[in-house]
């Protein structure tokens, strides 16, 4: 199995955690709801990681957080969906675990897997979209992360692309992850159940019955099923994604784009149509090339197998060579 490392995906909605060998195989999961205050979260991560070292001897955790991590990756300065506000995370886990923890943004992470085990393993400029609970980006110059200079670039799920449109999390109005995203599917979905009547919808009689009952999951499985309000729903994501990809696409041209996180697994139900959004938005549209798309191979578990590599490089880089003894 080689050398053992836990990975951790923290995103708004729940906290995955697993070990993972040396060739990204994961030999143990574990999964808990994303506590609401920083103490709890802190808890419920010395608690999973506590579990699974207590089955398996790895060597240091890498954590895959949506926010903003400075540069040197050891401070959490924001997170839109999870309660740190300038933490050390890094530090004060290490501390609280026993053993070293590295921290990365969740979409690089994502990044780092597909890149060393999935769908960017022979893209140049390889831009990853993490979408799930909102969007997160992280973006390959000649296979090397890219972080600004400041340590938060690219940041797209907060580009506007509707003006005064729906509230964000993070302050402002009409950003991309708020028409794109697990949590834009329900809010999409809820906008055309109040605009029309769907008739033989299941998904319309269920959510009248249970309000509760609607995630983006929900939304997804009744759109692979031909339910009329989830298929409209997909097709108003697909018109998003396809208008963000275009405006990124001017800026960063390049040559692949991996869709993944919770949604891209379900990339069948509308990256053709998004395709062909991207395709006819583009500056220049039919006199340049255009990126390849593509979905994720690793499904969910990119942020998970990218933070157990980061942890993996992480603890690497620590060992001296032997040039240097």
């Amino acid at each position: 199995m080689g050398e053992l490392t836990i990975g951790i995906d923290i995103g708004g909605t729940s906290v995955r955690a697993a070990v993972v060998d040396d060739s990204g195989v994961m030999l143990d999961t574990l999964r808990a709801a994303t506590p609401p205050t920083a103490q709890a979260l802190e808890h419920c991560l010395d608690r999973l990681v506590g579990e699974l070292t207590s089955r398996w001897a790895a060597k240091a955790v890498g954590m895959a957080i949506a926010g903003f991590l400075t540069p040197d990756r050891e401070v959490v300065r924001f997170a839109p969906h999870l309660p740190w506000r300038e933490a050390r995370v890094a530090e004060e886990m290490t501390a609280r675990i026993g053993i070293p923890v590295f921290t990365e943004h969740d979409a690089n992470s994502a990044a780092v897997a597909e890149r060393h085990y999935g769908a960017a393993a022979r893209g140049h400029n390889v831009l990853v979209l993490a979408i799930g609970t909102g969007i997160g980006a992280g973006l390959l110059i000649d296979g090397e992360i890219y972080r600004g200079s400041f340590g938060v670039a690219p940041e797209l799920g907060h580009l506007t692309i509707v003006p005064d449109g729906r509230p964000c999390s993070c302050g402002k109005r009409g950003c991309w992850e708020r028409y794109c995203s697990g949590t834009a599917l329900v809010d999409t979905v809820v906008e055309l159940l109040a605009d029309g009547d769907w008739g033989r919808s299941q998904l319309a009689t269920d959510v009248a019955a249970d309000p509760g009952s609607l995630t983006g999951r929900r939304v997804a499985g009744a759109a692979a099923d031909g339910d009329a309000v989830a298929v409209a729903a997909f097709a108003e994501f697909a018109a998003s994604l396809g208008q963000g990809l275009a405006m990124i696409a001017d800026v960063f041209d390049p040559d692949l784009i991996v869709i993944a996180g919770g949604v891209g697994t379900a990339s069948g139900l509308y990256l053709d149509e998004a395709r062909e959004h991207y395709a006819r938005l583009i500056t220049g549209a039919g006199h340049r090339q255009l990126a390849r798309i593509r979905g994720t191979q690793l499904g969910e578990n990119a942020g998970v197998l990218g933070a157990a590599e980061v942890a993996r490089q992480g603890i690497s880089a620590r060992v001296p060579q032997v040039a240097d003894v």
